[in-house]
């Protein structure tokens, strides 16, 4: 090894011994937090704030190594993947740091104890997101892909946690037994570990662009379109969606008391636009969470449709175009004279929407 790479060797493992030691300071900081809400002990939760001002020049340090790695070795290829993906992570790291913070000044400001079951709820969700917080710290050291995407799925599975934790703390606010200010307080700290969780993964797709090079591929926006009968509406603004714009997204549409076919006009009517509707048949759409949170945006074409969706999730956009779809008849069936209009309505919202989703040359 010649003198330049020893040099580029010894700036890289200091580098390396950064990342690390700020990834074990984050993760003491983050049980150091917990501990303090759940015990309700201000001294403690005043130091982990204080403690933040380290964790900041920590980060602010890691970016100043960065760039002056690239100024003294001109890095390419993965040296160049590696220092990018270090000044990415350091964010997510700072924000860590930042969800410490705020989970310590709630306990500087709650009052009333934690009911029994939302504190074994916040024990287990910290628990969760330190261990992938971990993970993904030792992924990045070891610049383990696969332990990387192994990870990664982990994530994935703690929204399932969330929503467990989430409903039982609206049994505790419908019970009464527990100040609103406090319910608060849960409100925010559930948020702040499920952000350490998602900042973690952050850490994980960096780890697995710095090892091979791939980034994050841009997946296809997931459209719903919902009304009654999934007859009229619904089905022409899935075609539109499809025709015009076949990369950007992956679409469906639904019913909830769906037809029993198309009618023939409807098929002659999107035949002369191009659509080839035959052999389609109206859907029931299928409303439980599970199934919608699959969607990034959901489009009602029926009045009524929220009713349909019992529990929304947070993930999804929720967009009424029902006045859109006026001249409909009383069966979602579309009136002859409203055909026309209806479509050229249509595929201008669909435009608008999907250069909003995907930008200007969505195709």
């Amino acid at each position: 090894m010649n003198h330049y790479e020893e040099r580029l060797a010894h700036d890289l493992s200091i580098l390396r011994s950064r990342i690390a030691s700020l990834g074990s300071v984050l993760d003491a900081s983050l049980e150091r937090a917990v501990r303090a809400f759940l015990g309700r002990d201000r001294e403690l939760a005043g130091a982990t704030i204080l403690g933040d001002r380290p964790v900041n020049r920590a980060t602010r340090e890691i970016d100043h190594l960065c760039h002056a790695f690239v100024a003294r070795h001109l890095p390419s290829a993965g040296h160049l993947r590696y220092i990018s993906s270090v000044l990415r992570m350091s964010i997510a790291l700072e924000r860590i740091g930042d969800y410490a913070v705020s989970i310590s000044r709630e306990a500087v400001q709650s009052r009333s104890p934690t009911p029994p079951m939302v504190a074994r709820d916040i024990e287990m969700m910290a628990e969760q997101a330190r261990g992938i917080l971990r993970q993904s710290m030792k992924a990045f050291d070891e610049q383990n892909a696969e332990l990387a995407r192994g990870t990664m799925a982990m994530e994935s599975q703690s929204n399932a946690v969330y929503r467990k934790v989430y409903r039982d703390l609206l049994a505790e606010g419908e019970r009464h037994d527990v100040p609103i200010r406090d319910l608060f307080a849960f409100l925010v700290i559930l948020g702040r570990l499920e952000r350490i969780s998602d900042q973690a993964r952050n850490i994980c797709e960096e780890t697995v662009f710095a090892v091979t090079g791939e980034t994050k591929a841009i997946s296809p926006f997931h459209v719903l379109f919902l009304d009654r009968r999934n007859a009229g509406p619904s089905v022409v603004a899935q075609a539109i969606a499809q025709k015009a714009f076949p990369r950007s997204g992956r679409y469906e549409s639904g019913g909830w008391e769906p037809a029993p076919s198309l009618d023939t006009g409807l098929l002659e009517f999107m035949d002369r636009h191009g659509h080839d509707l035959r052999g389609a048949v109206p859907a029931k759409a299928d409303t439980a969470y599970e199934s919608i949170r699959r969607f990034d945006v959901v489009v009602a074409l029926s009045p009524g449709a929220w009713e349909r969706i019992p529990e929304q999730p947070y993930s999804a956009v929720f967009l009424d175009w029902s006045a859109e779809v006026a001249g409909s008849g009383p069966e979602g069936r579309l009136e002859d004279a409203h055909r026309e209009e209806l479509y050229k309505r249509l595929a201008s919202r669909i435009r608008d929407l999907m250069e909003i989703l995907s930008g200007e040359h969505a195709s």
